[in-house]
């Protein structure tokens, strides 16, 4: 066990801390660091379930979150008071434990338990806040006396990518305070404009563009209920979660960073928890009938957060707010897995679905060494085993803590008392460690990892959902309507007969698109070429010769326009194909891809190696001139 006393002790161990080992836990032995941060190439992007870096190899991330930056004042009492913090740790604004530690010190603790990344929870507040951190809380890193909380939170960035440690930026809070309950932070624009939290997202987002290993933006934190409202995904309205992180998300590509992973996590809490009234943590079960199409395909991630005292229906309160509903860690090992896959895993588990895409677990933790709940412990064994199963990737909560004789809050992996003395998971009295280890020391996919097809939904439900870069940099090519565009690299293969929604695919297919020779909006039937009429008595807007469907375009309900573009030279269309009817029914083929994008619509879809180049529908007394078919034609 090491243990480190004084300030000058401090001070010589920052600068050669990275060669010192802990001493293992019986039965544990601590990562190397070797291990922890190895060689890799920014930026990451995506490929279906997994990350993966700029070489194309699987970068899990092996994460925890450093918190402090979005506040750990309670809410109530001074700013200035230990006491009036969460669990009396007062991170005076900026990253916790500066007061304790040179940031040397802690960054290399970072590297010794084997993460490779870093969740950095930062408040909208934190942004603009002009008034320099005290001297008090960076006593042991004076160099950062008389900054702002955002100056110290830049050199933090900047020191833990040195250190070859990858950061996620997270919209943890709107006001510098503990999150998480109802307390102005219940949504992203709970205490402050939609607008204005965009505006903060392009400045964090172009404030770090330069470091390339600042590789994600984590949209904001558990989403949930405030007093009088519930957070959606998808009724169009301000408390949109779903329609915000898709704005917000296109926009930091768009007009920040296009390197980074977009993070959006799903929604933590809806309903009055009271028993007897509707209420549910809906996390990643929305993202099954509604997922998120990005303007830049490959930089979509999804996370969930788990904790023993929480519940699929339980809010994790004690007294106010408690219900008789279960508690995670009520649930059987069975039960836990099959809750823990419906909620949010089977996002990574099912493949060649719209929705299909990475799963961070951001946060999970259970308290440390004064945690005697045999529940409590079975929990947190269990949930490592279900992230190890999975291969998931994950960040602990938190790496950083306080501690005095060996006690206090003991969540954290690493903890500092006031006079510098640090303990540790393998300083053995921790029965986390075992686990721990297990975890970080799991052999899950590694090294290459192949492109795959992507597939995604197009969902004009309430405005123009244009998921192209191409035709984002165009006039508005149908006024007054609701767009719909593939990706770029994309095709249209299969749409809904009600609802608006549409399924793109690049399979089977190449560079499909020919920029060069520009696109068509097709209003009419001019281009049916004489004696196919492969609709009698529809309207078939039907694309050129030599063209395919990119997009569409409704007024209401209705059909107003099909968008369709020249296909590249080494991806002709041919000229002859089959109707697909979908007005009565579905007729996606017998092993159709993509999974269901309009739950509970009928649907149509052409197959993987066809081209979907014309819609039919019928302007007919008791009909809302919603598609009926789709022409779909092969490659000649």
């Amino acid at each position: 066990m090491v243990t480190v006393r004084g300030s000058f002790v401090r001070a010589t161990l920052a600068a050669v801390f990275f060669l010192v080992a802990l001493t293992p836990a019986p039965g544990a032995a601590a990562p190397s660091q070797k291990a922890a941060v190895t060689d890799w190439t920014a930026p990451l992007s995506t490929r279906g379930r997994w990350i993966v870096d700029a070489d194309g190899d699987r970068f899990k991330l092996r994460s925890g979150n450093w918190h402090g930056a979005s506040g750990t004042w309670n809410g109530s009492g001074s700013t200035d008071e230990d006491a009036d913090h969460h669990a009396g740790e007062n991170s005076g604004r900026i990253p916790l434990g500066l007061d304790r530690a040179p940031m040397a010190e802690i960054i290399a603790g970072f590297r010794e338990i084997g993460i490779n990344s870093v969740r950095l929870p930062f408040s909208n507040e934190m942004i603009h806040d002009s008034v320099p951190v005290t001297d008090d809380a960076v006593a042991a890193n004076p160099a950062l006396r008389g900054r702002t909380p955002l100056q110290v939170y830049d050199v933090v960035v900047r020191e833990l990518t040195a250190a070859g440690l990858a950061v996620i930026l997270n919209n943890h809070t709107n006001t510098t305070r503990w999150c998480c309950g109802i307390d102005g932070n219940e949504r992203w624009n709970a205490s402050r404009s939609t607008r204005a939290w965009e505006d903060d997202w392009l400045l964090m987002a172009r404030r770090y563009k330069d470091n390339e290993r600042v590789v994600g933006a984590d949209l904001y934190n558990e989403v949930r209920r405030d007093i009088w409202d519930d957070p959606n995904w998808g009724l169009g309205d301000d408390h949109d979660w779903f329609a915000a992180s898709q704005r917000v998300g296109d926009r930091i590509l768009t007009e920040a960073d296009p390197d980074l992973l977009i993070i959006v996590e799903g929604i933590n809490w809806t309903g009055i928890p009271v028993d007897g009234l509707r209420h549910e943590r809906p996390t990643l079960e929305p993202v099954r009938t509604l997922s998120h199409t990005l303007v830049d395909s490959g930089k979509l991630v999804y996370s969930a957060h788990f904790y023993d005292y929480t519940g699929p229906n339980h809010t994790g309160a004690t007294g106010t707010g408690e219900t008789t509903d279960p508690r995670y860690r009520d649930l059987t090992p069975t039960e836990l897995i099959d809750v823990l896959n419906r909620q949010a895993f089977y996002v990574t588990a099912e493949q060649d679905r719209h929705f299909t895409a990475p799963v961070w677990i951001s946060e999970f933790g259970v308290g440390g060494r004064e945690e005697t709940g045999a529940r409590q412990r079975a929990w947190f064994e269990n949930f490592v085993d279900h992230l190890i199963r999975t291969d998931a990737d994950f960040a602990y909560w938190p790496l950083v803590g306080w501690h005095e004789n060996r006690t206090g809050n003991g969540w954290a992996l690493l903890h500092w008392d006031a006079a510098g003395n640090r303990m540790g998971p393998y300083d053995g009295d921790d029965w986390r460690a075992a686990a721990w280890t297990r975890l970080i020391a799991a052999q899950g996919r590694a090294g290459r990892v192949d492109p795959v097809t992507d597939w995604s939904m197009l969902s004009p439900d309430h405005g123009d959902f244009i998921a192209s870069r191409r035709m984002r940099a165009l006039p508005d090519w149908d006024s007054g309507a609701r767009k719909a565009v593939c990706p770029d690299g994309s095709r249209l293969l299969g749409l809904s007969h009600t609802g608006n929604r549409g399924l793109c695919s690049d399979v089977s297919a190449g560079p499909v698109w020919d920029p060069a020779a520009g696109h068509k909006v097709v209003t009419d039937e001019r281009y049916v070429p004489p004696g196919r009429d492969w609709a009698t008595g529809y309207t078939k807007l039907h694309c050129p010769d030599g063209h395919f469907l990119t997009g569409y375009s409704v007024r209401g309900a209705a059909v107003s326009a099909a968008l369709c573009v020249a296909a590249s030279p080494g991806s002709p269309v041919g000229t002859t194909g089959r109707t697909v009817w979908f007005d009565r029914g579905d007729d996606r083929g017998a092993s159709p891809e993509g999974g269901d994008f309009a739950y509970g619509r009928y649907k149509g879809q052409c197959e993987n190696d066809e081209y979907a180049a014309g819609i039919a529908f019928t302007g007919r007394v008791g009909s809302s001139r919603t598609p009926d078919a789709l022409y779909c034609v092969r490659r000649s």
